[in-house]
């Protein structure tokens, strides 16, 4: 088989791993009414102080519309709460509940545990080179999203002086 086809089937493969794993996780624990979407929702919220929806919708890299949908999903299960900015009012803040910290917590857990997992087969020589391939291959997939994004947000118009 050529890297090519290995390298595809093993990422396809990955990924569809750590999904499964992330899923049986989230399934496991007591936090059984939300998802793994709901769970990188408030992971990018974070549980320091709050942030705006625009920030959060970034780091997710979906639009606010879209984060908003998430939003009213998990305020109504009572992970996250919403405020306005008292420096201006039209910006909404979101944060995590106490309940919303216990899951991010919980939730931080198992990364640990998977990552520590997966190091500690692996020599210093591997851990470096499995950094590093790893960082190119994160580099690629966020140069192939933010060029994705561009190319919908189509042409910006400029204005004349």
């Amino acid at each position: 088989m050529s890297i090519k086809a290995t390298l595809n089937e093993v990422l396809v493969k990955l990924f569809r791993n750590i999904n499964n794993i992330e899923e049986q996780a989230v399934k496991q624990s007591s936090f059984k009414d939300i998802t793994v979407n709901d769970m990188h929702v408030m992971e990018a919220v974070g549980i320091s102080a709050p942030q705006n929806m625009s920030t959060v919708a970034k780091a997710l890299m979906v639009t606010t519309g879209t984060l908003t949908i998430s939003v009213n999903g998990l305020v109504k299960k009572g992970y996250v709460e919403r405020v306005r900015s008292e420096e201006d009012r039209r910006v909404v803040l979101v944060s995590l509940t106490e309940k919303g910290k216990k899951a991010f917590r919980d939730h931080q857990r198992f990364h640990e545990e998977m990552v520590t997992a997966i190091i500690d087969k692996l020599s210093v020589e591997e851990q470096k080179v499995l950094e590093q391939a790893l960082g190119n291959l994160s580099k690629f997939f966020y140069e192939r999203v933010i060029s994705n994004v561009s190319k919908s947000e189509g042409p910006q118009s400029s204005k004349n002086s």
